[in-house]
């Protein structure tokens, strides 16, 4: 499970669309944190063909840090976290989006040149003059942010990324921007390509209401897809995650897993065994497996295929993963 972490500058609405998403209330001091859902209708297909006893959707964790980036504890907690959801005030004759995510950035920045810029004159101290690799991986990191640029930009090579990990430095995480609009508004043109636009408002309204009321009152008002999904899918592309699928008579369930993964990999989600003793995967689309009606009949008309190691899970896959220990 993915955590991703909601920061923004005060007033942002950060809170209320904590809520909004969740569907909790909050209860401040500490980091507000709620497990959901992802939503996934294929899930309901799969089961009823399948006949599955029950239904488990992939999960993701939302964190709302109370303070966030102006406090050391919110700075801590979001060191944790997956991806980093920022959070602009698009409502209001005051609004200033742009400015608003530019000093998030430059927050997030200025936290991370303090850990780095520390952790690099410690290394220096250990080297003793010479230039070990961590040493090279942290100069440039530190050469980075000097000059204002996210470390997630800086081109940093894999192994030097592996360096820093032990400071889990914010500006290399993976980021999404959420507009939080006013009725009727639109993403605004200043904010990047991506920017996710959400009525945290009107979808913090339906809180309290039955679950019929609450899906028709956003409707009602304009918001044709809700936030949690909007929110969910843009977080899954900027984490590069995909979803594959396992179905039958006990379950139908969504896991995840990052794109590319090997079949082995894929099974080694569902449990460690599964990947110590894989031997090969049964995989066939979800397309095919909903156009033939079930497992078999798909297995009859040619459409599950056998695939080996090597093999790597696509978006949709349903897999049955054969192995040994």
């Amino acid at each position: 499970m993915k955590e991703i972490g909601l920061v923004g500058v005060p007033y942002s609405g950060k809170t209320t669309l904590f809520r909004a998403l969740t569907r909790i209330g909050t209860h401040g001091g500490q980091a507000n944190h709620a497990i959901v859902p992802v939503p996934d209708p294929r899930l309901a297909v799969l089961a009823e063909l399948e006949r599955s006893r029950r239904i488990v959707p992939a999960q993701v964790g939302f964190v709302d840090v109370p303070g966030g980036i102006s406090s050391a504890q919110g700075i801590a907690r979001l060191r944790e976290v997956d991806a980093l959801a920022i959070v602009v005030r698009c409502f209001g004759p005051d609004q200033r989006p742009a400015k608003e995510l530019e000093e998030v950035r430059t927050e997030l920045l200025l936290a991370d040149a303090t850990v780095v810029a520390s952790a690099l004159e410690k290394a220096e101290k250990r080297a003793r003059g010479k230039l070990t690799d961590e040493v090279a991986a942290l100069r440039r990191a530190n050469e980075a942010l000097e000059t204002e640029i996210w470390l997630r930009e800086a081109g940093l090579s894999p192994e030097e990324q592996r360096h820093l990990r032990a400071l889990a430095p914010l500006t290399l995480k993976p980021s999404v921007v959420i507009a939080n609009l006013e009725e009727g508004a639109e993403v605004p043109p200043e904010l990047p390509e991506g920017t996710v636009g959400v009525y945290a408002a009107i979808e913090a309204e339906t809180l309290e209401m039955d679950p019929e009321e609450a899906r028709a009152l956003p409707a009602e008002r304009g918001v044709r897809e809700p936030g949690l999904e909007r929110v969910i899918a843009a977080c899954y592309r900027a984490l590069d995650l995909v979803t594959f699928l396992t179905t039958g008579e006990d379950e139908t369930r969504a896991w995840e897993v990052r794109r590319g993964a090997k079949a082995p990999e894929a099974a080694g989600v569902i449990h460690s065994d599964l990947e110590r003793g894989f031997i090969r995967a049964e995989v066939v689309s979800y397309a095919d497996l909903v156009a033939a009606g079930s497992f078999e009949a798909a297995r009859h008309r040619g459409k599950v295929r056998v695939e080996g190691k090597d093999y790597e899970v696509r978006e949709g896959d349903v897999l049955h993963i054969r192995f040994a220990v």
